[in-house]
C-alpha cells in the first residue's frame, strides 16, 4: 500500500517550461533537469491542466511519459505545451528510483505564473522560460 512506502524528499530535480525558437516559430516545452551526481531510473511523469478557461471549468486529458534513465547533471524534454493552457494550473506528477529508493513531487505551475513579468534566463536550458520555485 502507498502509506508503507517510504517516499524520500525529492532533491536537486526541477522543472521548467520554456521557450524556443524553431525554424521562425516559437514553441513550448517542459523540461526535467537532473542536478544531482547521481542518475535517475524510471522516471514516470503525469501531466493534466485543470481549471476555468473562458468561464467554463476546464480539465485536460492526462498524459504519461516515462523516462528509462535521466543521467547525471542532465535534462530531457517531457512534452511540448500549448500557450493557450498557460491559462490553467499546469500539474505535472514526477515519479523515479535513486537505487532502489523511490522518490515522487508533484510540481503545479499555477494558473497565470506562465508570464511574461515570470520569464527569465534558465541558464541550464540556455532558454528563456519559468522555473518551477
Amino acid at each position: 500500500m502507498k502509506k508503507d512506502i517510504d517516499f524520500h524528499p525529492v532533491t536537486g530535480v526541477k522543472l521548467a517550461i520554456a521557450k524556443e525558437e524553431v525554424e521562425g516559430n516559437t514553441e513550448w516545452g517542459v523540461y526535467i533537469m537532473n542536478h544531482n551526481m547521481i542518475e535517475l531510473h524510471h522516471l514516470m511523469v503525469t501531466s493534466k491542466g485543470y481549471g476555468v478557461l473562458n468561464g467554463e471549468e476546464t480539465k485536460t486529458s492526462t498524459l504519461r511519459h516515462m523516462i528509462e534513465e535521466l543521467g547525471a547533471e542532465s535534462i530531457a524534454k517531457i512534452e511540448p505545451i500549448d500557450p493557450k493552457l498557460f491559462a490553467l494550473n499546469n500539474e505535472f506528477w514526477v515519479s523515479y528510483y535513486i537505487l532502489d529508493q523511490i522518490f515522487d513531487k508533484k510540481f503545479v505551475f499555477v494558473e497565470g505564473s506562465i508570464s511574461q513579468e515570470n520569464i527569465q534566463y534558465i541558464p541550464a536550458l540556455d532558454l528563456e522560460g519559468v522555473l518551477h520555485p
